[in-house]
């Protein structure tokens, strides 16, 4: 019988979420489950296979794991995962990217933010708790998102759901990534245009981050990015929150030489009170529930498992990201 270390951060449910891993494998595994990788060390020295729920996985872990076979990510991010380490180790990594468990609410959510921008529903909704009646105020910045230009940093499983709603927006998509989409792809997201990420930027009026966090997207946009973009332009993250300089954001929002901001992922996460993007103009933010609805969190769990389940019985692992 092989052995199961789930990991869960707190931040993400810990052990209360994950407590219904413990019984998924009874004829093939022993399921520990534990809020960080070296909380339970004999677990961890013993697994065959771990699950990762944004715990960290890092290379002194992989270390302390001689019979690891597989490492698990609950999530379609990766990052927390010292994929050289396990590359060395010649353990494969995966994710869940393929199931495309949480693309509907990730480009709910994103859509979710921009509206919010767009319709300044945040100041509009404190000044009315305030006893003040904003509409003078803020009917000057109100807008639309018919006839804008979304550009979309990444059009995979998620860019392409958030390219699909933007055309029932009448927006139009333009997208940047390692290469185009197939025509057909293209034509039925009405068109959208393939351009490099600085074209991007000072094409766009909004701006969505769907790019996985790696050593060559960190800070993709930097404050030299940021400058491209219309004064007029918003940023929208509910990828990676260390896909944007955060400094830098704070500094562009602050100037004005940004419209706004809506975030939904932070570096690190919870975010301490230092952020000064928690206190910026304009911003709308939420807690990374992009990914976490009820429906959601059950597709994620079951495309894991499944993942697991097959690599217990012999077959290959699907979305191999190392």
């Amino acid at each position: 019988m092989k052995n199961i270390l789930a990991v869960v951060s707190p931040h993400v449910g810990g052990r209360t979420a994950g407590a219904a891993l413990a019984t998924v494998f009874p004829d093939q595994a022993r399921v520990t489950v534990v809020e960080a990788a070296d909380e339970d060390l004999a677990a961890l020295r013993e697994a065959h296979v771990i699950i990762t729920g944004l715990g960290p996985v890092t290379a002194a872990h992989l270390a302390a794991a001689p019979h690891l076979e597989l490492v698990q990510c609950a999530s379609h991010g990766f990052d927390y995962v010292d994929l050289d380490a396990a590359r060395e180790r010649g353990i494969p990594v995966c994710n869940i990217g393929s199931s495309g468990a949480e693309k509907q609410n990730v480009a709910e959510q994103t859509f979710a933010l921009m509206l919010a921008l767009a319709k300044q529903l945040v100041p509009a909704h404190t000044a009315l708790v305030e006893a003040d009646w904003a509409l003078p105020r803020l009917q000057q910045s109100i807008t639309e998102l018919s006839g804008k230009t979304l550009g979309i940093v990444g059009l995979g499983h998620i860019g392409e759901e958030v390219a699909r709603r933007a055309v029932a927006f009448d927006m139009t998509v333009v997208y940047a990534g390692p290469r185009p989409v197939a025509p057909e792809t293209a034509a039925r997201l009405g068109g959208a245009r393939h351009l490099s990420l600085d074209d991007l930027l000072r094409t766009s009026d909004y701006v969505s981050l769907h790019a996985p966090l790696t050593d060559g997207t960190r800070h993709l946009l930097d404050a030299e990015r940021l400058a491209l973009l219309k004064p007029t332009a918003f940023v929208v993250n509910t990828a990676r929150g260390a896909l944007i300089d955060q400094d830098a954001l704070a500094d562009a929002l602050a100037a004005g030489t940004l419209a706004g901001a809506g975030l939904d992922v932070f570096d690190p996460e919870p975010p301490t009170a230092a952020l000064r993007l928690l206190k910026a103009p304009n911003v709308v933010l939420s807690p990374h529930v992009a990914g976490v609805t009820r429906e959601t969190l059950v597709r994620i769990a079951l495309a894991a498992v499944q993942n697991v389940a097959d690599h217990l019985a012999g077959k290959p692992p699907r979305d191999v990201v190392s």
